[in-house]
């Protein structure tokens, strides 16, 4: 189960504390809300995932990821539903946890969206001063979404 909270960012003062940022690009090959499935790449590493609906919340949902060869993911991603996401990932430690703020390039540019991966619903988490508002349930910010109606056409 993946319990996990969304935020708009601010300011770009996160770039300062990150260590570390990958390159990801990922597609769809599936991108209905019942079962989402995505071929990535993150620097030189590849994975297929498979994630199911989320629950009212929004906030958890069934993940299953494996890593996979680098070279079948860039074969599968030209099977992949049209569009795709263009990121840099920056990693963060702020307290006990690790932010993930992506920042989006293509048709998503000037998008930057936080996440934290929590192990209950209701723990509780540091909240830096480039924090946002939380957008966990609004799925426009969903990447599979973004795929389809991307945030430069909102």
């Amino acid at each position: 189960m993946e319990i996990e909270r969304k935020f708009l960012v601010l300011s770009m003062d996160f770039k300062n504390e990150a260590f570390k940022h990958s390159h990801i690009i990922q597609g769809y090959l599936s991108s209905v809300p019942e079962r989402t499935v995505r071929v990535r790449t993150k620097g030189e590493s590849a994975f297929l995932t498979i994630k199911g609906v989320a629950n009212e919340s929004g906030l958890s949902r069934f993940e299953w990821e494996k890593e996979i060869d680098f070279k079948d993911a860039e074969e599968l991603l030209k099977l992949c539903e049209a569009g795709v996401i263009d990121k840099i990932r920056h990693e963060i430690k702020v307290g006990q946890h690790i932010f993930e703020v992506d920042e989006f390039f293509g048709e998503n540019s000037g998008l930057v969206i936080a996440e934290i991966e929590l192990k209950d619903e209701d723990e509780a988490f540091d909240k830096p001063s480039w924090l946002g508002k939380e957008v966990t349930s609004d799925s426009r910010y969903y990447n599979s979404n973004l795929i389809k109606n991307p945030f430069s056409k909102w």
